[in-house]
C-alpha cells in the first residue's frame, strides 16, 4: 500500500508538473493549432500555394527586368508553362518557411539561408554581416556594402584611399561594380571560375579595348599583374574566416527558425569571432565593463 500510494503520488506530482508546463489537459505532443485540424490544414496549404505563386510571378518579373535592361525579349518555356506560375520543382518548407532550398559548398542541396560575411583584409574581423532567404550572391552585396558604410560611420572609421574589394565568381554583376565604386573600393570580382590546377592567366598588354563590356573590363584588369597578386589574397582573408568560426565555435549550421533569429545567431557567431580576435590581439582591456 505505502509503494502504491507512493507511485499515485508521483504520477499525482507529474501531472501537476506538465499541466504547469503544457496547460491542463495536454500532454506537450500535440499538434500545432495550425495543424490540428483538417480546416486549420488546408488554410496552411493555401498559403503556402498563395507564397509560392507570389515568389514565382515575383521572380519573373525580375528576370524579365533584366532581360529588357539588357534590350532582350524573354523567351516562352519550351513546355508552354505559364512562366509566372510555379515551376513543378517548387517547394514550401513547413518548419521554417522562410528559409529556402539552396545548393551548398559540398553540391548537396539543404533547406538554408545565405550568411554573409564583409572581411578586413588585415586582422580578420567581421566588419558586415548579412543573412538573406535568397540564393544568389550577386545579390548581397549592394546590402552588405550598405551595412558596411553604416558600421563605418557608427564607429568614425573611413576606408582607406586604396581599399580594395575582393569578391567571386558568385558576386559579379555590372552593378555591383558600379556599387563597389560608390562605397569608395576598387572591385576585383571574379568574372568566372578558374580551377587551381589550372596555370595563371596570361597578364594582357596594351590598351583597353575601346568596346569592351564592363565584364571584359573586369576579366582584364583580374587578368593583370597587380590584378592577380591583389585576388590572390582573397581566400588567405574570408575563407579562413569561416574555417575559424566553423572550429572553435562549431557554428557548422544554425540552430533557430525564421529569418530574423537566424540572422541574429550569424551576427552573434559573428561577435564572438570578432572578440576572440581582439583577445588574441591582446586589446581585451579595451573593453569598458561596468
Amino acid at each position: 500500500r505505502a509503494k502504491a500510494r507512493a507511485l499515485l503520488a508521483e504520477a499525482a506530482a507529474t501531472d501537476a508538473a506538465e499541466d504547469e508546463l503544457y496547460g491542463a489537459d495536454r500532454r506537450g505532443d500535440e499538434l500545432p493549432d495550425e495543424l490540428a485540424s483538417r480546416e486549420s490544414r488546408l488554410q496552411r496549404l493555401r498559403e503556402a500555394k498563395e507564397s509560392l505563386e507570389a515568389q514565382a510571378s515575383e521572380r519573373e518579373r525580375r528576370r524579365r527586368g533584366a532581360l529588357a535592361a539588357e534590350g532582350r525579349e524573354p523567351r516562352t518555356p519550351p513546355s508552354g508553362r505559364d512562366p509566372f506560375a510555379p515551376k513543378p520543382t517548387d517547394q514550401r518548407n513547413f518548419t521554417d518557411p522562410e528559409s529556402k532550398i539552396m545548393k551548398t559548398s559540398d553540391g548537396s542541396f539543404h533547406q538554408c539561408f545565405n550568411a554573409q560575411a564583409v572581411v578586413d583584409g588585415e586582422a580578420q574581423v567581421i566588419v558586415a554581416a548579412e543573412l538573406s532567404s535568397e540564393a544568389p550572391d550577386a545579390r548581397q552585396l549592394a546590402p552588405a556594402l550598405d551595412q558596411l558604410a553604416d558600421n563605418l560611420e557608427t564607429t568614425e572609421a573611413e576606408l582607406a584611399d586604396d581599399a580594395v574589394l575582393l569578391a567571386d565568381a558568385g558576386y559579379f554583376s555590372e552593378d555591383n561594380v558600379e556599387t563597389a565604386t560608390a562605397h569608395g573600393l576598387d572591385p576585383y570580382i571574379a568574372t568566372g571560375r578558374h580551377k587551381h590546377s589550372d596555370p595563371p592567366p596570361i597578364a594582357p598588354r596594351g590598351p583597353i579595348p575601346k568596346h569592351a563590356t564592363p565584364k571584359q573590363r573586369m576579366a582584364r584588369k583580374n587578368r593583370t599583374r597587380k590584378g592577380q597578386a591583389v585576388y590572390s589574397r582573397r581566400k588567405a582573408i574570408v575563407e579562413p574566416v569561416f574555417g575559424q568560426m566553423q572550429t572553435v565555435q562549431a557554428a557548422r549550421q544554425l540552430l533557430l527558425r525564421g529569418q530574423t533569429a537566424a540572422r541574429a545567431q550569424w551576427r552573434f557567431n559573428c561577435a564572438i569571432h570578432n572578440l576572440l580576435k581582439l583577445h588574441r590581439a591582446g586589446g581585451m582591456g579595451l573593453i569598458a565593463t561596468t
